[in-house]
């Protein structure tokens, strides 16, 4: 039997494992050093790439802004786009400072006993809005010089209030601003003994959000517009050679009211909820019926009629016209007698009023002033305005006995 003889000694053997796994070693870390090596020539040609590619667009976009600056009407193209972009913050800023006649026709007593504005002044930049007026009160029956048309005027302050909406259709979406006409070419809202109301150009170009939604086109692509169907369901009638229909700002609480609703018809329930009818939905009163209504004594509610046993009262506690503190936003800063153009004894003042600047907001559409208890019956025809404004009154002068004396 043959035998094998180990003459390695076991020093000579370790040597032999530890020499192959150095080598082992050295040949791992020589692959991971190309790999390396591999790999940082890769990253240097892509960075190399990605800088050749910036140092390209940077020139392109160098000659770009060379371009843009060369372009001569710039800076209107920049003020253009920056004031398009501001649009929204334009719109909640912007003022409508016609709607000071409204007010007025609201703020300052035509009838009975009488106050003419000598001078006007308006700041809009304030908030709350401030006015300033020099004017006379007159009472109009002896004595002529009255205090009680001053403190009466003081005291109908906080009694005044206002109201903006929206005018919405029979599915209950809003109609357009600029298809309401609310009032004739002398600025006074359209009335009758039914209420307030407006007109509805339901013809016109987008004034019929419903009929809009579901428009056709021909195949040329042009809209396909037929009147009768724009108008299908509404009584219309002609004003200014256009197709309108009445639109009523006022309930009309016999015509509307119902226990139950009817489909079709307009519908109007205790709670003020409006349907199936074109109206207006107001932002600042409520309408509510009551049965057996006792007066609440509230100077904000407006009783507007009984029907059936129902009470009909619109309140309106929110929308203040003028903004009231200790002084019931009215500070009369000097008083004293004089006599007007026409030589009439008057009490001339001077006064700053503090009025709501929502009154002014172009954002809030459909707005008008109302005198004490919600009236509906106030204008602001211009030729109403025109007579609220008269020439300064004078001091009393030396020897005029009627002018001096008095309380």
């Amino acid at each position: 039997m043959a035998r094998e003889i180990n003459l390695v000694p076991d020093v000579k053997y370790e040597m032999i494992k530890t020499l192959k796994l150095r080598n082992l070693i050295f040949f791992i870390c020589i692959v991971i050093a190309a790999g390396s090596l591999a790999m940082t020539l890769i990253f240097a040609s892509i960075a190399g790439g990605q800088q050749a590619a910036v140092d390209g667009k940077s020139g392109t976009i160098d000659n770009l802004v060379a371009k843009v600056k060369d372009y001569s009407d710039l800076s209107d193209f920049l003020t253009i786009k920056d004031q398009l972009g501001n649009l929204s913050e334009i719109s909640a800023n912007k003022k409508v400072s016609s709607r000071l006649f409204n007010v007025l026709s609201a703020l300052i007593p035509t009838s009975g006993d009488k106050i003419e504005i000598s001078e006007l002044n308006i700041d809009f930049s304030t908030n709350p809005t401030v006015i300033s007026l020099d004017a006379q009160a007159d009472a109009l029956t002896p004595p002529f010089i009255d205090y009680n048309v001053l403190d009466s005027f003081k005291k109908s302050m906080q009694y005044l209030r206002y109201d903006y909406g929206r005018y919405v259709d029979k599915a209950g979406t809003e109609i357009p601003a600029y298809c309401i006409v609310e009032s004739d070419v002398n600025g006074s809202f359209y009335d009758q003994e039914k209420g307030r109301y407006a007109f509805w150009l339901i013809t016109g170009e987008g004034c019929n959000p419903t009929y809009e939604a579901n428009i056709d086109y021909d195949e040329n692509g042009e809209k396909i517009y037929k009147a009768e169907e724009a108008t299908l369901g509404y009584q219309t009638e002609t004003y200014n050679d256009q197709t309108v229909v009445k639109i009523w700002r006022t309930p009309q609480f016999a015509e509307w009211y119902s226990e139950e609703p009817v489909e079709g018809a307009p519908y109007m329930d205790l709670g003020g909820t409006i349907e199936n009818v074109a109206h207006f939905n107001s932002s600042c009163i409520t309408y509510s019926g009551v049965e057996n209504y006792q007066d609440s004594g509230n100077p904000s509610e407006t009783v507007y009629k009984t029907i059936d046993g129902i009470t009909w009262v619109g309140t309106n506690s929110t929308c203040n016209l003028i903004e009231t503190d200790e002084n019931d936003g009215i500070v009369i800063s000097n008083s004293s007698n004089g006599r007007d153009a026409n030589g009439q004894l008057v009490l001339r003042f001077s006064a700053t009023i503090t009025l709501n600047s929502e009154i002014f907001n172009f954002t809030n559409k459909h707005v008008i002033a109302l005198g004490p208890v919600n009236r509906f019956n106030v204008t602001d025809s211009y030729v109403q305005i025109q007579n609220m404004f008269g020439k300064r009154a004078v001091d009393c002068q030396s020897g005029d006995v009627s002018c001096q004396g008095g309380n």
